[in-house]
């Protein structure tokens, strides 16, 4: 096994609570990494010798980003809608269909390099974990085989055949209901770890989502959720009543559901890309972070309402319009994505988790907001 040291690093960000609040940093700081895993974290003065260093430079190092919520099992392009929406446009999510006749056209192979060009753009922009979801496959056939797919390369997978109802059940979407939590969850199962629906406006609503999440509870998925992106509903109630892992999107939020949140485990991740492509309103992070609310941000990448696979990007967005501070938009990102995932093991630097690090080519991850746009991963393990 090969030992990595990482020294001279000018700022460290661990996210870890046994050295101090929210990012908890360390100055002139240095990592051992030892076959993936974080084995020593201190001062630099005082780091063990390791096979390899690498020397930071004075540079910032955090945790690798964590992206709870994609959407990267697709084919086709939708920038006809983008272009539309920038001239005036209103975002509905019916092209989700455009989306699913593609898929559902593409092979195998297509679909699966499409998947791991995303992905290695994410990775290129520091992010080391990412959640991949079905959804535009909706038929047993597709979904399963999408979720296949994805299961190579992400063990974070979820189940999201109650995307919205596909053309061939219009006219029946209790049928289509009965056939996502049949039929189609006990082909997805064995290659999903969770269960996802999306609650909203012309999609389903939080009856038809109880039904479903509880659905896949019972074949032992973890459950998430969309809710709140188009306007009010129960859907986030709803998240909260079933301890799911997070309720995504929280664009439209009334105090109930701000109290829920507060007062329950759910994670709220908010997807800054979403807003920026749709013109909607942006979350209101603020109401939510005073209020006690776990908040992940996370890309959204999808081909219709956010494609982007930038989680700086994000970082950004949510600094600039969303009431994030610096250092709570790098949290959410990282720390506040993996509690939306429930893992521990990455999101954070200590002992005993992932080796999962960004170099920065910058002295502060202030930087990632401060200069917009500007690639400055330098490396990442």
């Amino acid at each position: 096994m090969t030992t990595t040291l990482i020294d001279d690093i000018g700022l460290l960000v661990t996210n870890d609570p046994a050295i101090g609040a929210l990012t908890a940093e360390l100055t002139d700081a240095a990592v051992v990494i030892d076959d993936g895993t974080i084995v020593w974290v201190g001062p630099a003065s005082q780091a063990p010798a390791a096979d390899e260093r690498v020397d930071a430079a004075g540079r910032c190092v955090i945790p690798g980003f964590v992206d709870s919520h994609s959407h990267l099992m697709f084919a086709g392009d939708r920038a006809d809608e983008f272009e539309a929406r920038m001239t005036g446009q209103t975002y509905t999510a019916g092209g989700i269909r455009r989306t699913v006749a593609a898929t559902r056209a593409a092979s195998d192979g297509e679909l699966l390099a499409n998947a791991r060009h995303l992905v290695a753009e994410m990775r290129a922009q520091g992010t080391t974990t990412v959640e991949i979801k079905s959804g535009y496959g909706l038929d047993v056939v597709d979904e399963s085989r999408s979720l296949r797919l994805a299961r190579s390369l992400t063990a974070e997978t979820t189940y999201l055949g109650a995307h919205v109802v596909p053309t061939e059940f219009a006219d029946d979407p209790a049928g289509y209901v009965e056939l996502v939590t049949g039929e189609m969850l006990a082909a997805c199962a064995p290659n999903a770890r969770w269960v996802d629906v999306f609650c909203d406006t012309g999609a389903f609503d939080v009856d038809q989502a109880r039904v479903i999440l509880q659905a896949g509870q019972a074949a032992g998925l973890g459950a998430r959720m969309h809710a709140g992106q188009l306007g009010f509903s129960g859907g986030v109630q709803l998240a909260v009543e079933l301890e799911a892992a997070s309720v995504d999107h929280c664009t439209y939020l009334t105090d109930a559901d701000v109290d829920a949140l507060a007062g329950g485990s759910t994670v709220a991740t908010l997807l800054p890309g979403v807003e920026f492509s749709t013109r909607q309103p942006y979350p209101d992070a603020r109401r939510l972070i005073d209020a006690g609310v776990t908040v992940a941000l996370a890309c959204d990448c999808n081909p219709g309402s956010s494609f982007t696979s930038s989680m700086p990007f994000c970082i950004a967005v949510a600094v600039r319009d969303m009431g994030f501070s610096p250092a709570e938009a790098l949290w959410s990102a990282t720390a506040g994505g993996a509690a939306a995932l429930w893992r521990d093991d990455i999101g954070v630097v200590r002992e005993g988790a992932r080796g999962d690090l960004v170099l920065l080519d910058a002295p502060s991850y202030v930087h990632l907001a401060y200069r917009p746009g500007v690639p400055l991963v330098a490396r990442v393990f």
